[in-house]
């Protein structure tokens, strides 16, 4: 993980030298760009006339807890209770004192560490009696869908579980997902600032959504919910996902239905950005543009399955080498977003295929662009998690499809089985960062020289 006291850019390796290095350099300030300590302080509010009281979940909230902890004067009160991802805990800082709580619970799919984090949560809110002179802090990144999972009255764990890994796996974009997940719980969809009235609501969140919309960055557990039930009901049949009948029910009658937009409950909250998928592609173009290399960021915002964006990307990046248009070389491609991947049917005796969206994007680009000579390109994760594996993504190289013929490798075999992560385990060419403490999702570099 890059060191987030270190500056933000670096001197980067030679790019036509250290083709590799170059990118990881420029992921790595993407990713420094992004820790909580550099956008927290200007974002925070002033301590209340009463109490403060921290809550969070995401993948990033240890790192934000620590950061609000030394950021926050320490003559006034402050306690609370964050979830984070197993592993995701940063390392304390000698002298800092801890008054949040920081647990763990499991990521993508929820666990019982999930559900009992959020029956506490709510059960600190209730206890802690809160007045209008009081403060919530909310701290909030990407994962903590799956990190707080209370299901509805009559949905157990266990049916949350399957709709999650049957949401996961059927290509639905991340507000498709985070839509049915708030409708689905007691906690999401602004329920749980609704259990903190009177007391006003500051949401701190770190955005790893398309468009960077409060609401479905973690199923926007302090934020009114535009959605309904009926999208919810449209999705699942879209995308064939089974629900149980009692839940069937409350949807089509409206039970469920979430806290909207308008509402008494929201009008004192305010939410503050800390940092952005474009902030974090800013600064990676920043580090390029540092070496002598021009810079175009594409997009913060590109969805779909990762397959076909590897194949627009590619056919990007063989224009530029090519004819020198829409770009001319040297120069990297940055994007960002939140792809999809559809998990294929297996045939039978068939192992699963293992890795994520940015592995394969990688497989699916190396397949498409064939060998071109002087094209590289990295795609990782910003949490340092691509998917459920332990590498945060895949490096592409012109050697690549020649390395991988040796071996006895196929791309088409490993795409049709989604198995990214086999194939560039064996190439040697996964990216492994460990956790980054934040997330600001998709990044994807491709060197042109």
């Amino acid at each position: 993980m890059p060191d987030p006291s270190a500056p933000l850019s670096p001197p980067l390796p030679d790019p036509h030298t250290q083709p590799h290095a170059f990118l990881r350099g420029l992921f790595e300030a993407a990713v420094r760009s992004a820790q909580p300590l550099h956008g927290l302080a200007a974002a925070l509010p002033a301590p209340p006339r009463g109490r403060t009281l921290v809550l969070g979940a995401g993948k990033a909230a240890g790192a934000m807890a620590q950061a609000l902890e030394a950021l926050w004067p320490a003559d006034a009160p402050l306690s609370g209770l964050v979830v984070t991802r197993y592993g995701h805990i940063p390392p304390r800082s000698a002298g800092l004192p801890q008054r949040i709580e920081v647990t763990e619970a499991a990521h993508p799919v929820p666990d019982a560490a999930s559900e009992a984090a959020a029956q506490r949560m709510l059960a600190l809110v209730q206890a802690s009696r809160l007045t209008a002179d009081d403060l919530v802090l909310f701290l909030v990144s990407g994962g903590g869908s799956a990190l707080l999972a209370l299901p509805v009255e009559g949905l157990t764990l266990q049916d949350k579980q399957r709709i999650s890994r049957a949401l996961l796996a059927s290509g639905a974009n991340i507000a498709e997902m985070n839509c049915v997940r708030k409708h689905l719980s007691r906690i999401k969809g602004g329920r749980l600032a609704l259990a903190c009235t009177p007391a006003p609501v500051c949401t701190l969140a770190i955005s790893d959504v398309p468009g960077d919309d409060p609401a479905v960055i973690a199923s926007g557990p302090t934020v009114p919910d535009a959605s309904s039930c009926a999208e919810v009901l449209e999705i699942v049949r879209r995308y064939g996902i089974a629900l149980p009948q009692s839940l069937r029910q409350g949807l089509e009658s409206g039970v469920l239905e979430t806290p909207k937009p308008g509402a008494a409950a929201f009008a004192k909250n305010i939410v503050r950005l800390i940092a952005t998928p474009w902030q974090a592609l800013q600064a990676a173009a920043q580090a390029a543009r540092g070496a002598g290399i021009a810079a175009h960021v594409l997009s913060d915002a590109i969805e779909g399955e990762s397959r076909e964006v590897a194949k627009v990307h590619a056919a990007l990046a063989r224009s530029v080498a090519q004819r020198g248009a829409p770009f001319a070389a040297p120069c990297v491609l940055l994007s960002g977003g939140e792809t999809t991947v559809t998990v294929h049917p297996r045939a039978a005796g068939d192992l699963p295929g293992r890795g994520g969206r940015a592995g394969e994007f990688c497989l699916a680009l190396a397949q498409a662009l064939q060998g071109a000579p002087n094209i590289w390109a990295l795609a990782a994760d910003t949490d340092g998690i691509d998917g459920s594996e332990s590498n945060a993504g895949a490096w592409v190289a012109p050697d690549t499809l020649a390395r991988a013929a040796r071996a006895g490798l196929r791309v088409a075999e490993h795409l049709a089985r989604n198995d990214s992560w086999g194939f560039f385990s064996a190439l040697d060419d996964l990216l492994v960062t460990g956790p980054t403490y934040t997330n600001v999702n998709d990044f994807r570099a491709l060197l042109v020289l």
